[in-house]
């Protein structure tokens, strides 16, 4: 498939290069240069030759800081003291909140009235005043540009701003700066700041790479865009840092003359990658964050002997749901599973299916007895038994030998 190619005169798109690089001469030790680093497990996992870079090193954990610092250093002094407005219930509010108040910008950032309190307490800890308003982004969204309009305060998009994507586009030029030899960049893809910036630096500096956006499948709205379909956009994903009904306009313009092709990722993936990047790399990530390992992991064979560069690009996930996602994961593995067994009710019953368990070698974690709610005789007895094991092998072992002491136990599998 031939690459594209940055387009010239007439039809020049509204960053380049030196926008980019002016960028981050503006924002250069006010952001973290995070590291590139080359994962030799998740080469040997994917066949792929895999470099991440750690976004999610920021000190508000992503790389919204960018985008937002180098709009608000061009603010003049009037802009500056009636303050920037926002409307964000994610990273874009917490990276504007945090260095605007570090420069002594009052900041206002509307969020839907549904946003988790955490969020709500995150940004406010940073400095912003939080406004509350509507059900959904849109309504928040709306609400900000009347706001914007009535106090003359600077409007800060989250990705649909030259100012913005040049910003985010010192993430690429730093990637190829640490590591020239790249030929295929994978990035997170939701309003397409990043991307946007990223392509611009990639193509102009090599043409031939490959630049491939990722987007959740429940949310394939620049797919949609460029592709002319007309696919469902909405759902619960993991990854809501990416999770846009509506790209940006001039974002768009970049991802179709830049981006060489958007792959799509399900849910199933993006958990797998959330928690192969905590269990391998000793890092935490969003689901969007991990939207890049998600797409290796989806189509192997596309990137295989590829030199691939992805970004880690937020690492701001609800600790409960982090935990859902590892136990999920440990339970798809084999190593956590719960067994439905049918015992007959009478002494002893539970005794002799434990000791099973102890000669196999496998750790009980939880009970459950069912005698009420069930298809079965009066005196019949389903018990559900949650349990740890090594691993695949080790849980078909023990279910091999509860059949053979003549149990008739079934796994309950997740969906």
């Amino acid at each position: 498939m031939a690459t594209k190619a940055v387009p010239q005169g007439s039809k020049a798109l509204p960053v380049s290069l030196d926008d980019v690089k002016a960028a981050r001469e503006r924002i250069k030790g006010s952001v973290v240069r995070t590291p590139t680093l080359h994962s030799l497990t998740l080469s040997n996992l994917t066949g792929a030759n895999v470099w991440l870079k750690f976004e999610n090193l920021q000190f508000t954990a992503a790389y919204k800081e960018r985008g937002a610092l180098n709009t608000l250093l061009q603010l003049d002094e009037e802009a500056r003291s009636k303050g920037v407005i926002a409307a964000s219930a994610g990273n874009h509010a917490q990276g504007l909140a945090y260095h605007a108040t570090r420069l002594g910008i009052p900041s206002i950032i509307v969020m839907p009235k549904s946003t988790p309190i955490v969020k709500v307490t995150q940004t406010e800890g940073h400095g912003a005043t939080v406004v509350l308003e509507g059900e959904t982004y849109d309504a928040a969204y709306a609400h900000s540009r009347e706001l914007e309009a009535e106090n003359g305060y600077s409007f800060v998009h989250p990705f649909d701003d030259p100012r913005v994507i040049a910003g985010q586009g010192t993430v690429g030029l730093e990637m190829l700066e640490d590591i020239p030899g790249l030929d295929t960049l994978i990035v997170p893809l939701g309003g397409g700041g990043l991307i946007s910036g990223i392509a611009t630096v990639a193509k102009t500096i090599n043409p031939s790479i490959e630049v491939i956006g990722v987007e959740a499948e429940l949310f394939p709205s620049m797919y949609n865009r460029i592709n002319h379909t007309d696919m469902p956009c909405g759902g619960d994903t993991l990854a809501e840092g990416i999770a846009v009904k509506e790209p940006g306009k001039i974002t768009s313009q970049f991802v179709e003359a830049l981006v060489d092709d958007i792959v799509l990722v399900g849910e199933r993936k993006l958990e797998e990658a959330v928690s192969l990047l905590l269990q391998i790399e000793k890092t935490v990530v969003e689901g969007a964050g991990a939207a890049g390992l998600a797409a290796m992991l989806s189509e192997p064979e596309r990137f295989r002997g590829k030199t691939v560069g992805t970004i880690l690009c937020g690492g701001n996930i609800d600790t409960r749901l982090l935990a859902n996602v590892l136990l999920r994961d440990l339970a798809r593995s084999g190593r956590l599973a719960r067994l439905r067994i049918r015992l007959q009710d009478r002494p002893g019953a539970l005794y002799h299916v434990a000791r099973i368990f102890h000669e196999q070698g496998v750790n009980i974690i939880e009970v459950y007895h069912q005698r009420v709610f069930t298809s079965l005789p009066a005196k019949g007895l389903i018990t559900d038994i949650e349990c740890e094991t090594r691993d695949r092998n080790h849980l078909d072992r023990l279910m091999t030998a509860l059949r053979r002491a003549q149990y008739e136990v079934t796994q309950v599998e997740l969906a």
